[in-house]
Parts: structure tokens; sequence; C-alpha cells
């Protein structure tokens, strides 16, 4: 156990001297399986940025994806040798130049930091907290913070007895005084018929037997944004790095608790990663 607290430890503090060098990043990691180093250093974390220059080792059965920020070019290098992060490409030492792929795909360099240092800080809390006990607790779960991509989310909550009959309220925020809709639902789950507005904040309750176990608040994001955020939601078989890009995204727009969910799918693919278990928290 110890050992592997140590090897969660020294990636976070690999991750974090990797983004201090790269402070002018001009691509990121968006995929690594096996041995790999970036200028000496083993097992950098996933999504850290790397600079003009930087030397990357890929070793046998092993695999690096890194993607150019401003382009949305992204490399994939599977075969054991030496590579340079140059201005525009990676560039091989010697052997096969790697295999590249066109995207659409942008990413922002604030969100990249944001999020290494999110991931870092979990793992560091982590390998040093004690297991989290179960929380049996009526509570509401979805949505309770940040926006939603969708315009009929569905609400979710938690309670003991699932078969109790719950009335689940919506209003639009300030206006809890008139309800835009009601429902009595047995379950732990509702989705309304009417459409919500876009870039409108909501609340929302979840009473049993007339006592309220649960308010929370959420917005809507513009119609432009959802729309976006829909053209570019991946399916379940597109590459890991472009499912990876989406969680970014909705991180970036705002959709915390659905990027939360996009990690926690990759996380369960991807165990040998453990910077995305701490994004899914």
């Amino acid at each position: 156990m110890k050992t592997i607290l140590r090897t969660l430890l020294a990636s976070a503090a690999a991750g974090a001297a990797l983004f201090a060098q790269a402070a002018d990043g001009i691509a990121f990691i968006t995929n690594l399986k096996g041995e790999v180093s970036v200028d000496g250093a083993p097992r950098p974390m996933l999504m850290s940025e790397l600079g003009k220059g930087q030397k990357l080792v890929v070793g046998k059965d092993s695999q690096l994806a890194v993607m150019y920020i401003q382009s949305g070019k992204e490399y994939v290098l599977k075969v054991p040798g030496d590579y340079t992060v140059g201005e525009r490409e990676i560039t091989s030492v010697s052997g096969v130049p790697p295999a590249a792929r066109e995207t659409t795909w942008r990413a922002s360099n604030q969100v990249l930091v944001k999020v290494a240092q999110t991931s870092s800080a979990s793992i560091r809390m982590r390998s040093i907290a004690p297991p989290a006990k179960a929380d049996t607790k009526p509570r509401l779960e979805f949505p309770t913070q940040g926006a939603v991509t969708v315009l009929q989310p569905t609400l979710r909550w938690t309670m003991p007895d699932a078969k109790v009959p719950a009335e689940v309220a919506l209003f639009v925020a300030g206006k809890e005084d008139k309800p835009l809709a009601k429902a009595k639902v047995s379950g732990t789950s509702h989705r309304f018929p009417a459409k919500l507005q876009p870039d409108t904040e909501y609340a929302w309750t979840v009473s049993v037997a007339g006592q309220e176990i649960g308010a929370a608040r959420f917005r809507t994001l513009p119609a432009a944004t959802i729309q976006n955020a829909e053209k570019r939601r991946p399916s379940e078989k597109a590459e890991f790095s472009d499912r990876l890009m989406y969680a970014l995204l909705l991180q970036e727009i705002g959709a915390v608790q659905e990027a939360q969910e996009a990690w926690a799918k990759l996380a369960q693919e991807r165990t040998d990663l453990p910077e995305l278990a701490g994004l899914a928290r």
C-alpha cells in the first residue's frame, strides 16, 4: 500500500514539475500507456502541458498521444523511440515519424492548468484520507451545482427507501412561491416533459410526506453553447482522447457535474490513470 501511495504522490509531483516547465505550453498529453517519460521524468500526468523542445521517450508496448493546443492536431506515438516537441509537430529523433490526425478540438490553457491542479490535489488527498463511509442520508444529487447542457435534465436524488413516493417541484430561481411544475413519483429520478428556457437559473426541491429533503439550484446554458455541446458529444466507441476532450469541454463551459460523470466513465475504463478518478469527485 505504501508503495502505491508513493507512486501516486511521485506522479503528482512530476506532473506539477512538468507544468512549471511548460509555462508556455503548446501541446498536452491526451493519452498514455506503459513506459513513457518527458525530459527524463517517468510517468507524466495525463493532460500535462508540453513546451517546445521537450524530449519524449516511448518504451516497448507503450503509447503516448499529444495534441497541439492551437491546431488540435494529435500525434500518436506507438513506435518505441525518442521524440521532440516541435512548434507545430512532433518529430522523431530517429526512426519512423509519428502518426498524426486532424481534430476539431481546441483546448484552453487555463482549463488545462485548473484540471491538472484539481487532479494533483485529489491524488494527494486520497493518499492520506481514510476511506469515505457510505452516506445514506436523503439528498439531491443532480443537478445541484453549475450548468447543464440539456433543456430537459433528469433530476436525481437519493433516499434510503426508493419506493417511498416523493414530490418534486421545479421553479425559476427567485420565484419559489410559484412552481413551474410539480410531480409525485416513486423512485429517485424524474424528468419533466416541458423543455426549460436556455440561459436561465432554476431551483428544485424534493419532499417526502410534506417534509423537504433538499433544495438546489442549477443554470441552463445559452442555446448556442447547448447546441455546440450536443454536436461535439462523442459516441461511446469514440477515441479515448475525443472523450477526454469532451470532458474538458464540459469543464470549460461550467457543466461541472456532467464533467465529473464523464471523468468517472473514463476512470472506470482506465484504472491505470489515477488522475481521472481524482477529477470524477
